[in-house]
């Protein structure tokens, strides 16, 4: 036999198989894109349940915040020196606690600590 008809003949037979084989991949395809779909839905799920326990865990945080009583942090020495100033211009307690944001606690805390008369 003649080699290009061998060749031939192999090429035809290579062709007619593609045909039966080549369809299985169309399988595969359906496949991962069910696996994608589902893994986009678990995805999804998993989302909206971590979202539902940070909304758990936020609504926990601010009802211990609101039994538990803040403590006062130490008041930095530019507003002590503002209230100071302000006190010596003359402003009342209620007046220097809203232009300083601290409690009028606070404000009577430094004024006493500083020896100022109230």
């Amino acid at each position: 036999m003649d080699i290009t008809l061998i060749l031939l003949i192999i090429g035809l037979i290579s062709i007619i198989l593609s045909f039966f084989f080549g369809k299985s991949s169309s399988g595969h395809e359906e496949d991962i894109e069910n696996i994608s779909i589902s893994l986009h839905h678990e995805t999804n799920q998993l989302k909206k349940r971590l979202r539902a326990v940070e909304e758990e865990l936020m609504i926990g945080v601010s009802t211990i915040a609101k039994t538990q009583p803040v403590k006062n942090k130490p008041v930095h020495e530019i507003i002590i020196n503002q209230i100071l100033s302000l006190h010596a211009q003359g402003y009342s307690v209620n007046e220097i606690a809203k232009r300083s944001s601290l409690a009028n606690d606070q404000v009577l805390e430094v004024l006493k600590s500083r020896g100022a008369t109230v």
